[in-house]
């Protein structure tokens, strides 16, 4: 199988540029990472630490920090307010649900369009709950990733995957860069299905030789 094609993946999809990010908190990062990596539109995810003071943070030393994640999607696929609304129907966003700031709901702004929206929908939460929504709001400032291990943990945990997806990443960092592993970690946390991902990869501006890779990797992958 030739390596390339990740790279080539990687630079076929959507510039750089042109994509937006959204970072937020909800809880331990593990699952949002899955449940927003299997979003048609996101191109990557990557869990880490925010919104404190503390520095160098780590799993162990996060000190005042919030376990968080963050997106980068494209615009064109998927809009903030989708990700924003996946968000707030996803947890329940007032303290007392968690233990700590570790685990607080946290939304970031990073453009006065990204704040506006974030407001709008959480009037609309209000209403539903009928209780004020205590998510911390805020401007963005510093994210610190976290450790290789933290990323897409849900796929990390089927080591004959990674044995056979090795072969088209040589490089794990690599994987669990890209939009097919944040795929693969939200399909086997449940997010999605094999059917929907392999419809999808169809729909990715690459080569159709590296789609017929990439699909011929999912149906093969034995976990």
């Amino acid at each position: 199988m030739e390596s390339f094609i990740i790279s080539t993946l990687e630079q076929d999809l959507p510039d750089t540029a042109k994509l937006e990010t959204a970072t937020f908190g909800m809880g331990c990062f593990w699952s949002p990472d899955a449940q927003f990596g299997a979003l048609p539109g996101v191109i990557r995810t990557r869990t880490g630490f925010a919104g404190g003071t503390s520095e160098d943070p780590t799993y162990r030393q996060m000190g005042d920090h919030t376990e968080t994640i963050q997106v980068a999607f494209d615009p064109e696929q998927i809009h903030f307010e989708e990700i924003v609304r996946e968000f707030w129907r996803s947890h329940y966003p007032n303290r007392d649900a968690y233990k700590g700031r570790q685990y607080i709901s946290l939304m970031f702004w990073q453009s006065e369009q990204q704040k506006y929206i974030i407001e709008k929908l959480k009037k609309e939460k209000e209403l539903e709950l009928n209780e004020p929504v205590e998510t911390e709001i805020r401007l963005f400032d510093s994210f610190t990733e976290a450790e290789e291990r933290h990323q897409k943990y849900y796929l990390k945990r089927y080591p004959k995957a990674l044995e056979q997806l090795a072969e088209l990443y040589p490089d794990a960092t690599l994987l669990t860069q890209s939009t097919f592993a944040a795929r693969l970690n939200g399909f086997v946390k449940g997010f999605g299905s094999r059917q929907r991902v392999l419809e999808e990869i169809n729909e990715w501006p690459i080569p159709k030789e590296h789609r017929d890779v990439l699909k011929q990797v999912l149906l093969n992958l034995k976990w």
